[in-house]
Parts: structure tokens; sequence; C-alpha cells
């Protein structure tokens, strides 16, 4: 099989000389920003250092899955993406925390009240409907409310194609296989159809799209004559549009979305074998609507979501939950210089939670939603000035009101200074952004763990550094120094009675770095971007964060149709715990660090057919993201793109 598989991947090398291309390399200056003010400003004229994931880097991602491509962001480490394709995720952001982050699709945030973290799973999202993803790293309350103490992640999900009927079909083989394994079977499937188009003054989109792995089992077995048997990932997401333009000032788009995952996993707890499966559902409907008017716009975006959790283990349960957001914000610019918002948001979530008690066959209510939901609605406010001397100032204020919390204040200030250096620019920028946490549903009334007298995170952010842009080059560095009080920690409360629940501790805690990053463009077929993070945690708080993480790519465009890109990925040194059933206490262990190294290759054979393929883990690096779990060796994928 791996003969065959190099024969495949040595044909698509020789069909590159071939052909003409319209695919070039990835843009080295994203020159429109938007979601640090919902304004599009040139990038020299925004506060911050703005991660933008073009269209055409998620092209190059064909097979990969959304946590993947993100996870190549300086200042990101999303764990579990290298590991089996069921494996739950942890947004470590700037030393952070899943619940420090805020995920939005199409302005809209997304999060699951059942969640201990209140987070939105990643998993849920196909690659192949994303448009692009915008990032902001730091305390940015003031536009996206509670939660977004480290970073907002905004995706976009994808338009409907300039005329009347347009189809996409996709498909990707790939193998699934851990270090030690090497038989290079075809164990990964990624299917995807789209079609949309506009008739008149209407817009249309329909999506479908699967994803299958096998061959990997999660645990990694201490024992060589043990095998485990494999944990397959399956999942399957639908997306549907309608828009309708009534004038060039008003227009509108209805969307219905499901997604849908059954993930099979072993036990974590003593390391073993296990047949136990995670089922998960998302219903997620909503709308769009902008009005613009002269010097200005009104939107309104809103989401309703349903989600359901299944766990089917020995300690089996299950969770839904029900989540309403909306953002309603009017824009207007005064004489080109001062950018203002004013706006409204929010969340309305509630939870249930089920599990059948010991020696009964039948499930049981162990959190009911008429007590575990609550409401939070923050006005708030931003503006932008924009000076003719190159000086920038972003700042703003949002009230949050909470339904248990009562009324808190976050704010930002956000001055930059742009320096026109003939064609150039240097820009110097500052920040101080406040975040406010609310505890998630789950924190505060899970039966087992839950404790009602929790009190909010809070946190202060810091920030300071410099970008050079020209025509070839942009060069950043960033440092941050972030402050949290009332962190929210789970706690052994008895150990003989293996007693927990979640708390507020009382240190103060801690996180800085520095984040660098060069986007050089040697011609216009080639060009490079590498990012360096340095992250420093307090030890009690940084298991599985490294402390110095490296993410580099090189991409050609050999000619007009025929396209590679070699990327390299240095993870440091992290520490991780696990709990040690002989001494019942928990461990800690350090997980040795790794290089990886990735290849991928397009070529576009006609207007209508494009095949690619691809090599991770080219080296066959043996390493761990989480202490014993398996991670990914050397895979391959190969692909098939048809557009009509």
């Amino acid at each position: 099989m791996l003969k065959k598989l190099w024969i495949c991947g040595a044909l698509l090398c020789t069909g590159l000389f071939h052909g003409q291309q319209k695919e070039t390399a990835v843009d080295t200056l994203e020159e429109v920003v938007l979601i640090d003010s919902k304004f599009k400003l040139k990038r020299e004229n925004s506060g911050k250092v703005i991660a933008k994931i073009t269209a055409k880097e998620l092209e190059i991602s064909s097979g990969q899955s959304l946590p993947e491509v993100i996870n190549r962001v300086s200042g990101i480490e999303i764990n579990g993406t290298r590991s089996n394709d069921g494996q739950n995720l942890g947004y470590y952001v700037r030393g952070g925390r899943n619940r420090q982050v805020v995920i939005l699709v199409d302005g809209v945030q997304l999060s699951d009240p059942s969640a201990i973290s209140n987070d939105f799973d990643l998993r849920l999202l196909p690659l192949d409907q994303v448009a692009s993803i915008e990032i902001i790293k730091g305390a940015s309350s003031t536009l996206y409310g509670s939660g977004a103490a480290t970073a907002v992640i905004n995706i976009t999900t994808k338009a409907p194609l300039d005329r009347k009927i347009g189809m996409q079909l996709q498909t990707v083989l790939g193998t699934n296989q851990t270090q030690n394994n090497a038989n290079y079977n075809i164990a990964q499937f990624d299917n995807s159809v789209g079609i949309s188009g506009k008739l008149s003054k209407f817009d249309y989109q329909v999506n479908f799209s699967n994803r299958h792995s096998e061959n990997m089992s999660s645990v990694a077995s201490n024992n060589e004559n043990e095998n485990f048997e494999d944990n397959p990932f399956s999942k399957y997401n639908v997306y549907a549009r309608v828009g309708y333009k009534i004038s060039e000032k008003l227009k509108f788009y209805f969307y219905g979305n499901y997604d849908d995952f059954e993930s099979s996993f072993d036990d974590a707890f003593m390391y073993a074998d296990a047949d136990n499966i995670l089922e998960s559902q998302q219903f997620r409907t909503g709308s769009h609507w902008v009005a613009t008017y002269k010097n200005g716009s009104f939107i309104f975006s809103d989401s309703y979501s349903e989600l359901k959790r299944e766990i089917k283990s020995g300690f089996p349960s299950k969770f839904d939950s029900k989540v309403y957001a909306f953002d309603t914000h009017n824009k207007y610019i005064f004489n080109n210089k001062f950018h203002t918002i004013v706006g409204l948001n929010g969340v309305f979530s509630s939870f249930n939670s089920f599990s059948i008690p010991f020696g009964e066959t039948e499930f049981a209510q162990t959190v009911d939603e008429d007590v575990a939901e609550f409401n939070i609605i923050d006005p708030y406010v931003n503006m932008v000035y924009i000076s003719e001397n190159g000086f920038n100032l972003n700042t703003g204020a949002r009230l949050n009101i909470h339904s248990e919390y009562g009324a808190n204040v976050v704010y930002n200030i956000n001055p930059s200074y742009n320096i026109k250096l003939k064609e150039n620019n240097l820009k110097a920028l500052a920040s101080y952004s406040t975040a406010y946490i609310t505890p998630s549903l789950y924190q505060l009334y899970d039966s087992t763990y839950g404790n009602t007298a929790l009190n909010p995170e809070e946190s202060s952010t810091i920030e300071a550094g410099l970008e050079f842009s020209s025509d070839v080059l942009r060069l950043s560095a960033v440092y941050f120094n972030r402050d949290t009080k009332n962190y929210i920690d789970f706690v052994t409360v008895d150990p003989v009675n293996f007693i927990s629940e979640y708390r507020n501790i009382d240190e103060k805690f801690n996180a800085s770095g520095l984040e660098l990053e060069l986007d050089y463009a040697f011609s216009e077929k080639l060009n490079m971007k590498t990012n360096y993070t340095f992250t420093e945690a307090e030890e009690r708080f940084a298991l599985r964060i490294p402390k110095h993480k490296v993410n580099t790519s090189l991409n050609y465009a050999i000619s007009a149709d025929s396209f590679l890109s070699l990327k390299y990925q240095f993870n440091d040194d992290r520490t991780d715990s696990f709990f040690d059933s002989e001494t019942f206490e928990s461990e800690e262990v350090t997980l040795k660090s790794y290089n990886l190294l990735a290849f991928y290759v397009s070529h576009r054979v006609n207007e209508y057919i494009k095949i690619f393929g691809g090599l991770s883990n080219i080296t066959n690096e043996d390493y761990e993201e989480i202490y014993r779990f398996n991670t990914r060796g050397r895979n391959a994928r190969f692909g098939l793109v048809l557009t009509f």
C-alpha cells in the first residue's frame, strides 16, 4: 500500500509541470481588518496585530480540520488537533483556557451552555464551508462580551456564487495512523458538495459535508503485545441559506445548520481500551440584516442553537442546551476620522442533564433548565479615531448586565501611531483592556461538581508592540501581560472521599509572553510566513502549554496552475498531569518537545478539475500531545475538486 501511495504522489508531482495556474502564493499582507473595531480599516490604522487566515490558506489545507488550521497562528495552542479526530480540544491562547476564548460564526457568538467551559466545539464545523478567519488576541470584552479574555475567533462562512447556479464537489482520501503503524491503509474520508447562486435579487446556498476516520485508538497501549481497538470518528454537516436584496441599501439572509458527530473513545482514567461513545448534535438557525445609509449602517445578527450530547460509557450521561444570541449595532463615520459603534448584545442560555443513578437502569434528571439558566444583556460603545498625522485611537466600554451577577463594566483603550517611511509603514501600538468571565452553567449547577457560590473571573491585559510593513514584508513583535483574579479552578475538597468542586482561588494568575511574526515575499511566486510564541504561565496553570512554539510555511507557485507548500512546527516541552490509580494522587509528567514537517501540492488540470495531495509528519516524529494518548504519525492525503 505504501508503494502505491508514493507512486500516486510521484504522479501528482509530475503533473505539476504541465498546465497553467490560477492559484498563487499566500498573500503576505492583508490590507483590511474588521474584527478589532467592526469596521473595515486599513491595517496601518488598526491598533492591534490581527491574524487573518485567507481563502488561499484555507484552500491549501483541504482535508484538514478547522482546529488544525487555527493552531498555526501565533499565541495559539489547540491541544488535541494532532490526535485521534474524536479527541476533546483545549484552547490554550496566551496561557489561557477554553472559557477565555469567544468563537463567532458570521459575527454571532456560539457557545454550549452544557459544556464545562461554555465553549463551542470547533470539531462540529467543517473546513470546506469556511471562507476566512480573523483572530484578535487579548482582552476584547468591550466588543464581544463575557469570555473574550484571551482571543476572539471570527469564522466567516462562504457566500453564494455570483451566477445563477454553481456547484463544487470535493473528495479527500487519506491515511490515519500512529507513528508505530505503517500500513498506510486509506482510513480517512472527507466529502463535500455545495450548490449556490444568485437569481435576480435572491441568493441561495446548500452545502453538505461528511468526514469519517478510523485506524487509531485514542489511548496508547503501554504493552507491545496489547492492541487497543480503533476509535472511529464520523460527522456530517448540512447548511442552507437564502437571502434577498430588497434594495441597494437593505438586504438580509436566513440560514439553517445541522451538525452531527459520533466518536468512540477509551477509558482515560485507567488508560484502558473501552467501547465508550460520544454523540453530539447541533441545530442552529438565524438571520443577518444590513441596512446602509449615508456615512453608516445598521446591522442585526442572531442565532438560536439547540445542542445535545450523550456519553455512552460505564457512567452514562445526557446533556441538552439551548442558547439564543443576538448582536445589533449601528456604525457611523464622522468626517472619515471618527468611526463609532453603538450596540446591544444579548445571550440567553439554559441546559438540562441526565444520568443513571447507581443500581438503576433508567436516566434521571440531575439538572433542570428552569434552574440552570441565565441571561446577559450588554449595551456597548466603541470609537476609532484616525488622524491625519498617523495617530489612531480605538477605545470603548461595555456594561455587562447579568441575571445572576448584576452589572459590571469592562473597557479598552488602544492607541497606535503609524509612521510613513516612503512606501513603508511602521506602527507602534499599545493597549489596556479588561475582561469579565462569568462562571458557566455547568460550573454553577452541575449536580456533582457545581458551586453556586462562584464569582466571575476578572482579568486585565496590557499589550505593546511594533509592526513594520511594506509591499513584500510584514514584521511584528507584540508583548502581552495578563492578570486574572477570582480564577475558577477544579479543586479537590475531600481527597479521601474523592469529593471535588469548582471554586474561586485566592491567588492572582499571571501569564505573559511575546509573539513575533514575519511574512516575506521573495518574489511573486515564493513567500514565507513564520511566527514564534513565547508564553510564560504560572506553573500550576501551564499544563499542556509550550513555552516556545514556532510555525513556518514556505509557499511556491511553480506555474499559473501548480502550487506547493512546506510547513514546519516546533512545540517545546510541556507539563501534563494524570491520576495515578495506584497512589490515588495526581502526578505531573513532562511531555518532550517535538518537530513536525508537512508538505502540500496541488495542480489545476483545467477550469473544472483540481487535484492535490499532501504528507503530514513527514519524519514520523514520535510524540505526545496528552499523556498516554496517541498522536498521528506520517500520513498522506489525496484529493479531487470539481467545480461547475
